[in-house]
Order: structure tokens, then C-alpha cells, then sequence
């Protein structure tokens, strides 16, 4: 069943460290080319204090929980019935290898297609650094396939 309730529900926080090894690794297996992302001298010639995270990582680096999956139940989805529909990001400002990133969820909508057969949590994140300083915004959506009865969508 949709629980709109469920709007505004807080998933909880992480902090993760952001290792240089990481960014670096990214960078290479994603085809990044410009060398702020793969060069530690270079960025910071350019005034960086470390080599800039590549956006996409950022989804990576908040998977690095003991599950990251945990909220799920919480939310009414079965972990082993669900599937990332999407992503999407808002970068507000850089982050570097070395930065300790805070990682805040939020269910920001709940809604369901085909007479409830599929149903969506979407959740937003908002992650800030070690200063505080609001550096994006992280959105995924999930959907699980529902078994339809004669009264509407189960589990």
C-alpha cells in the first residue's frame, strides 16, 4: 500500500571519509580526462586542496554503510523485489579526496503506477562536508513490482 506518511520520513546519516585511492580509481574506470580529477599536483596548482570528486562517486561513497539497504523495510520495500529505477544530483559546490562527507536521507515522494503494481520511494540526500557547507543534493528512486489481487496491489 502507498503510505504518504512516509513523505518527509528521515532515513538517517553517515559520515564518510573520501580517500584519495577512491577518487583516483573512479576517475580512471569513468574516463575522466581532466587531470583535476587524476592529478593531485595539478589540482592543487589550481588552488584545490586535493583532487576534485567526480559527481557520480558521490552515490558510491554513500552505499559505504555495514547495509546500505537497511531502510528499506521501513518504507514498506522488499529489499529482494526492489530495483534502482534512477538517479539523479545537484552539485552546489566541489568536494576533494580528504573531505569527511556527511550524508543526511530523506523520503522526499511515494507513489505507484499501473493500479499499484509498481511502487516508488524516492529519496533525496543532502550532503555537506567537514565545514558544513552544503555540497549536493542526491536523488534515487527505487520501485518494487507488487502482485495485483481483485482489492488492489499486495506484497
Amino acid at each position: 500500500m502507498m503510505e504518504l506518511g512516509l513523505i518527509g520520513k528521515d532515513l538517517g546519516a553517515c559520515l564518510v571519509p573520501v580517500s584519495l585511492y577512491q577518487v583516483l580509481f573512479y576517475a580512471r574506470v569513468t574516463g575522466q580526462t581532466d587531470p583535476v580529477y587524476l592529478d593531485e599536483a595539478y589540482a592543487r596548482q589550481q588552488g584545490y586542496p586535493s583532487v576534485m570528486v567526480p559527481t557520480g562517486l558521490l552515490f558510491g561513497l554513500e552505499m559505504q554503510t555495514a547495509n546500505p539497504y537497511a531502510w528499506f523495510a521501513s518504507v514498506g520495500l522488499d529489499a529482494g523485489k526492489t530495483l534502482h529505477a534512477s538517479q539523479s544530483f545537484e552539485c552546489h559546490e566541489p568536494c576533494f579526496a580528504g573531505d569527511t562527507l556527511t550524508f543526511v536521507a530523506r523520503v522526499n515522494d511515494v507513489y505507484s503506477k499501473k493500479n499499484g503494481a509498481l511502487y516508488f520511494v524516492s529519496r533525496i540526500t543532502r550532503v555537506t562536508n567537514q565545514h558544513g557547507r552544503h555540497v549536493a543534493d542526491l536523488q534515487a528512486v527505487f520501485v518494487e513490482k507488487r502482485e495485483i489481487t481483485s482489492g488492489g496491489a499486495k506484497k
